[in-house]
């Protein structure tokens, strides 16, 4: 087996980090495998300290074939450090596995990484893969393809992630253009769009939902597992980004992921499982939809007896 190297991103949460470091030595494949980590600097004065905690951790780090720390003198922020991240270390080795300081993984975590990484290297419509998959209630096969690429524990490749589109503002522009508005939405079941004008407006710093946007109009897809091998460590809220909610809570797989090619495009019985995931933890969007439906009703109701009483 070919060993892709690890990425890690990491600030001020020694707990975290220290759980995550942990959890991934119990992979077979770490002691195989490169680990680079990614210190971003302190924000602020108040923060050295905490972020001196987390360097001098890392840096006495073991059970992996290399570790490589590189702590950045001023504070990029999360979305900044994992594009440069990523960029620099996927421009040596062609591939990259990518974690964050609050992922939890099953034993079998890296087996599916590296074995999906080989697989579909060749497959430039698969955009990543990815080793979460939502406490949805329906059964799905052992892997599958969704266009949403994800941020908890993901993987892709030179030749896809060159192609990464950082423009929110232009990738709105296209999503609209080509009217997927809708479908971007998972069928107006998640406001993913709000995101994305969100981080044109300054309102967050995603580089994920700039991503998912990249592999909509590229009509480009992600693996999944059907048990995720990635748990969410951080909705204590203790992240950048993360609240204080349970909805992501998995059980993690015990037993490997069945990794073997399957026809490269979207499984609409998974993506229905994922719209009615969405629909229990967001009920607000689905009402409002609702409302603008009767109120639409209630338009054309109107114009209707008008029209009656005009004739």
């Amino acid at each position: 087996m070919e060993y892709s190297p690890i990425v890690l991103f990491v600030y001020n949460r020694l707990k975290h980090t220290v759980e995550t470091i942990n959890s991934l030595r119990l992979n077979p494949e770490a002691e195989h495998s490169f680990l680079y980590i990614f210190s971003d600097g302190p924000k602020n004065n108040n923060e050295n300290a905490k972020v001196n905690e987390v360097r001098n951790y890392v840096k006495s780090i073991e059970g992996f074939k290399k570790v490589i720390v590189i702590e950045r003198e001023k504070n990029f922020g999360l979305a900044n450090n994992i594009i440069e991240g990523v960029t620099e270390v996927i421009s040596i080795y062609g591939t990259v596995i990518v974690l964050e300081d609050d992922l939890l993984f099953s034993p079998y975590f890296l087996k599916y990484m590296n074995e999906s990484i080989q697989l579909y290297r060749n497959d430039k419509k698969v955009i990543s893969i990815h080793a979460y998959i939502y406490p949805v209630n329906q059964p799905l096969p052992p892997t599958f393809f969704l266009i949403d690429p994800g941020s908890l524990g993901w993987a892709t490749w030179k030749d896809r992630w060159s192609e990464y589109e950082p423009d929110g503002r232009k990738l709105l522009e296209q999503l609209k253009n080509k009217k997927l508005e809708y479908k971007f939405n998972y069928d107006d079941t998640y406001p993913f769009l709000r995101m994305l004008q969100d981080q044109i407006n300054g309102k967050n710093n995603s580089w994920v939902i700039r991503w998912y946007a990249h592999a909509m109009l590229n009509d480009q897809v992600t693996l999944y597992p059907s048990r995720s091998l990635v748990f969410h460590n951080g909705s204590d809220g203790s992240g950048t980004h993360a609240g204080d909610s349970s909805m992501l809570d998995v059980e993690l797989a015990d037993e490997p992921i069945l990794v073997e090619r399957i026809n490269i495009e979207v499984d609409q019985k998974a993506r229905e499982a994922l719209k009615e995931y969405f629909k229990k933890i967001n009920p607000g969007i689905v009402k409002r939809v609702f409302r603008k439906i009767r109120k639409l009703w209630a338009r054309l109701r109107n114009t209707g007896k008008k029209s009656s009483s005009m004739t």
